[in-house]
């Protein structure tokens, strides 16, 4: 009986994430400016490419901004908008941003209203927020998800190959 509530369980919750085919959500969090930034509004019409992140100026998670800084060109020829979230709060996405030159938004999530819209897991136990990508085309309709904690460069890879795939 366990183990079909625990599947019972798993399958809900994967219907609660946001998928392929979902809408992006309604979210207003505070950029690295400290200005609030509507996620609807401002990547309303441009294919957006949102990525949970667990934390700034940690390794894997430097790789992973400076890739998508490194790639920022190709995202804009598509005309997509890149948008990094993690729980920090605004100063230190502001410091940064400055430090690694990112020229993206970064949006400050601190009470995880972002990552439980998204319905983002967490890894080890519970205790690093997930590193998860979503790929959303221009009207707003997610068209593909990456997960992975360890792969945090080849989320850059994954969403321009669906971005390309939808252009």
């Amino acid at each position: 009986m366990n183990i079909i509530l625990s599947s019972l369980l798993i399958t809900l919750l994967n219907m609660s994430a946001i998928q392929k085919g979902n809408s992006i959500p309604n979210l207003i969090l505070a950029d690295q400016n400290g200005k609030v930034y509507n996620l609807q509004k401002e990547t309303k019409g441009k294919p957006t490419v949102v990525y949970f992140y667990p934390k700034d100026d940690t390794p894997g998670c430097t790789a992973e901004a400076c890739s998508f800084r490194d790639n920022h060109e190709d995202f804009l020829e598509m005309g997509a908008v890149v948008i990094g979230i993690s729980g920090d709060n605004p100063a230190s996405h502001k410091k940064f941003a400055e430090k690694y030159n990112l020229p993206y938004t970064l949006l400050s999530d601190p009470k995880k209203e972002a990552r439980k819209a998204f319905n983002v897991p967490t890894d080890l136990l519970g205790l690093i927020p997930g590193r998860v990508t979503y790929i959303f085309d221009k009207k707003g309709v997610c068209q593909g998800v990456f997960k992975s904690q360890t792969k945090a460069t080849q989320h850059i890879d994954e969403a321009l190959k669906i971005l390309k795939s939808i252009e």
